[in-house]
């Protein structure tokens, strides 16, 4: 039964995250996620879908992971690589997201969306199924390189911060925000959807040995 509520924990938590993705690439003129600045870059320069480059690059992340360090490749870091990407293209063809309106209004609807993000990050990362392919790879490369995985994560996020601005990604004030927004969400949502995991474990547990 644990093994079945982590698989839900984690399906859920990537449906959640996707849909919050996609939240933000409807308002992008105010600022996305460095890793979507590069997606819609490739995506404006070189067609396919949003989706497909999220899939792509995910792709390289994890063969590079996999060459770094196999031990942050699990079936949750391939499962993350291969759903997000179809997920944000299949939202976004739907339509089902909050439409654009006003400055102010959709300033609300990109707030919302990084919250969902972080909440969705979390419920997928507390299933202990493994990291995303973005994660896994700055996990490998902090391992490597003996840096802390904050200046890991910042060094390798500004630099595709710049290569998706160089390509022509839409970079605003929320794109410097986000992490600010996000980290303490996603932190506050593993941590609990993790103690409601080790709950539940407890008390079956213990209702086991009675």
């Amino acid at each position: 039964m644990r093994i079945f509520l982590r698989f839900l924990f984690f399906v859920i938590g990537i449906l959640v995250f996707s849909y919050g993705i996609s939240m933000a690439i409807k308002v992008q003129y105010l600022g996305i996620h460095p890793w979507d600045v590069l997606n819609i870059a490739l995506f404006d320069k070189w067609g396919l879908t949003i989706g497909t480059w999220n899939l792509i690059v995910g792709g390289v992340l994890i063969s590079g992971t996999l060459f770094l360090n196999r031990k942050y490749v699990r079936i949750g870091t391939i499962l993350n690589g291969l759903m997000v990407g179809p997920l944000v293209d299949l939202y976004l063809f739907w339509d089902i997201l909050p439409q654009r309106s006003s400055l102010y209004l959709d300033a609300i609807i990109l707030i919302l969306a990084i919250i969902i993000m972080g909440i969705g990050g979390g419920l997928y990362s507390a299933s202990g199924l493994g990291t995303g392919p973005r994660d896994g790879f700055m996990l490998s490369l902090s391992e490597l390189t003996g840096q802390s995985i904050s200046k890991v994560r910042i060094a390798f996020e500004s630099s595709i911060l710049i290569i998706g601005w160089l390509l022509g990604g839409p970079i605003f004030i929320f794109t410097f925000i986000y992490t600010f927004i996000q980290s303490p969400i996603f932190q506050f949502s593993f941590l609990h959807f993790t103690k409601l995991l080790d709950s539940y474990s407890a008390s079956r547990s213990n209702n086991f040995n009675l």
